[in-house]
């Protein structure tokens, strides 16, 4: 199998967390989440463990109940950020909050939000070796939306409503809820890569 490198460095390149172009209007049929949670399947876990776990939400009043949580974990928080981003002149920064701020008022409109799980709870102190056992398959999951014209991001803040969320959806207890991603059509697909900077300003070799 040859694969097109062009084609691998601008699908890498270009996969933006979607917010405001969010195409709340189009139903998102479940086989094709089902066709990307299968490619996430091959996303490497500890220990092979595949203990990934995923929740979807379609039906609209569950929907309309995870978006009040979310506004209620979110408090203030989006707002006074965006706030504080533009007056320190952190234009960037601002824009994100501003969308992430959008999505929060808009949440309930998005057809299917999906949820990453484990199966089991974090030992304390090993947290990070815990989770690192869904997040590379969250990002192949939302690397194999994009070319089938879908969009999401990878958001934190329902986790601090997971009892909540858990009650609404008969989630288990020995379960843990990983994030939120709320999966639509994108509106147009034309994502550019990000400013970032250059490789060498964040590169250390051979040490420090």
């Amino acid at each position: 199998m040859t694969i097109d490198l062009a084609a691998a460095d601008a699908l890498l390149s270009t996969t933006r967390a979607v917010r405001k172009r969010l195409d709340f209007t189009r139903p998102v049929p479940r086989q094709v989440i089902l066709d990307c949670i299968r490619l996430s399947q091959q996303a490497p876990t500890a220990s092979n463990s595949q203990t990934w776990r995923w929740v979807v939400v379609d039906d609209a009043d569950k929907r309309r109940r995870i978006a009040e949580l979310y506004r209620e974990a979110a408090g203030s928080m989006l707002a006074d950020n965006r706030k504080a981003a533009a007056e320190q002149g952190q234009k960037q920064t601002e824009r994100v909050y501003g969308s992430a701020e959008y999505l929060a008022d808009h949440l309930h409109e998005v057809p299917a939000h999906v949820i990453p799980c484990l199966m089991g709870k974090p030992y304390p102190g090993h947290e990070g070796a815990y989770f690192a056992s869904i997040y590379p398959a969250v990002w192949s999951f939302q690397l194999a939306l994009r070319p089938r014209g879908l969009g999401t991001a990878l958001t934190t803040l329902l986790t601090l409503r997971e009892k909540e969320v858990a009650k609404l959806l008969s989630i288990p207890d020995d379960v843990t809820q990983c994030g939120l991603l709320p999966v639509a059509y994108t509106i147009g697909t034309d994502f550019k890569p990000a400013e970032r900077p250059g490789p060498e300003s964040i590169t250390h070799w051979n040490g420090w």
